[in-house]
């Protein structure tokens, strides 16, 4: 009876051992939240330098945004095929592959002259860059490393991006302001390479390579076969996705998210408010503090993601969007007031809290193919930012202020609230790919 008790105690002594180690997933999750957190620097420069560019080349705003709208394009239009190449090649390859793109665009611009430079380097080289490090890239690491808690996941990860928006607006506006823009290109520049060797020797394709479960799986799953023909899959997955209407109401809702986020008020905020007086670090500091409330928001919305329906989700923060968009042109003033920095958390915490939501439906109508699904629908949200990137300079040249451009945006969360609320619910789980994740 003892040697049967002993033996009993020997057998099960390690399992707390193995329970008290943190699970591999996270570290994986945290160097891509270091990782986005570098891609992001760049994101924070847009806004900063369209007045710089202006006064010292005497480009338009609508040639700087122009810009800036096919960085935003090609940021969301290349996260689809990047998801499917690191299907075939590997995360680790394509992302550190990507974040040498972006520091070579972003050095490049200290040495241009003409307006195309700016087009190749600032929208071209970076746009492709950092569209590879979208956030398909956080849906691929999630859905490879965790079987559950993929909305708080999704949500930390997204918030990266707020984070690096965090840390690098507030140095890099100083540069501007006391030094010139040429030095914050090129510590965006290193800021990107500096990331390069965590991705290298810490980020890992999938659990197999070091012999694990995902997060939350009950038993272990094998590394699926490279997947050849990257761009065919894209495409064909586009196609196969865009026979749904749920897609298309997915596509519509994050094409107006982009929008009224990063096409307005990323690239357009620090100009317009320092058009009504305010100097150009208070506006960029301001906009650093909604990345502050970005995180808490985008991580809250996770959390709610996980137990809450995502459709009603959706409805109530593009809802609260629009009601703070049709307000700000009344808040903009020289000095910062009580309700500026409301509107200053309140719209933070709304800022990308849409992702997690949005990652949930597709994973719940796209299955398995829910990664690429969602890289189309993040393009939509980065064609909608393009759009708006270059219509608010457009605006601000003919009217002289942006005031047209706030409430249009507003009015179109309005439209996206209620789209989100008729997007059907998959009951029936088709067989195979665009099938509904288990």
């Amino acid at each position: 009876m003892t040697q049967t008790t002993d033996a009993a105690a020997a057998a099960t002594a390690p399992e707390p051992t193995r329970s008290r180690r943190i699970h591999r997933a996270w570290f994986v999750a945290a160097v891509t939240f270091v990782t986005i957190i570098g891609a992001a620097a760049f994101r924070s420069l847009p806004g900063l330098l369209i007045d710089p560019l202006h006064e010292e080349f005497g480009w338009s705003h609508g040639t700087i945004g122009a810009a800036v709208s096919i960085n935003l394009a090609l940021y969301g239009l290349t996260a689809p095929f990047a998801a499917a190449l690191m299907d075939r090649f590997g995360i680790r390859r394509i992302v550190a592959g990507a974040l040498t793109v972006i520091a070579i665009g972003s050095g490049l611009t200290v040495w241009m002259t003409a307006a195309w430079q700016l087009l190749l380097c600032w929208g071209l080289l970076v746009g492709l860059g950092s569209g590879s490090m979208a956030l398909a890239f956080a849906a691929t690491v999630t859905n490879r490393w965790f079987t559950t808690r993929r909305g708080l996941v999704t949500g930390i990860l997204t918030a990266a991006s707020a984070s690096g928006q965090l840390i690098f607006l507030p140095l890099l506006s100083w540069m501007v302001e006391a030094h010139d823009w040429r030095p914050a290109a090129v510590t965006v520049a290193l800021a990107a390479l500096a990331v390069v060797p965590f991705v290298w020797l810490l980020l890992r394709d999938h659990p197999a390579d070091v012999g694990l479960a995902p997060y939350g799986a009950e038993e272990f799953v094998p590394k699926p076969e490279p997947v050849t023909g990257a761009a065919r899959r894209a495409v064909t997955v586009l196609f196969k996705a865009a026979r749904t209407g749920p897609f298309w109401l997915l596509a519509g809702t994050f094409a107006i998210c982009g929008a009224s986020t990063n096409g307005l008020v990323q690239t357009h905020f620090v100009p317009a408010a320092h058009d009504h007086g305010m100097p150009v670090t208070a506006a960029a500091s301001l906009l650093a503090v909604i990345g502050v409330f970005d995180v808490v928001g985008t991580v809250a919305s996770g959390w709610f993601t996980d137990r809450y329906e995502p459709r009603r989700l959706l409805a109530v923060y593009y809802a609260l969007r629009g009601i703070s968009l049709l307000f700000l042109p009344m808040l903009l003033a020289p000095s910062v007031r009580p309700p500026m920095l409301f509107f200053i958390v309140f719209y933070g915490l709304d800022w990308v809290a849409t992702v997690p939501p949005t990652v949930a439906l597709c994973r719940e109508q796209y299955g398995e193919d829910s990664a690429i699904v969602f890289g189309w629908v993040l393009a939509s949200h980065q064609v909608g930012a393009a759009l708006v990137a270059f219509l608010g300079g457009v605006v601000r040249d003919v009217f002289g202020t942006y005031d047209m451009i706030w409430y249009a945006s507003g009015a179109l969360c309005a439209a996206a609230a209620l789209m989100a609320l008729v997007i059907r619910r998959r009951t029936v789980p088709p067989v195979g790919r665009l099938a509904v994740a288990g």
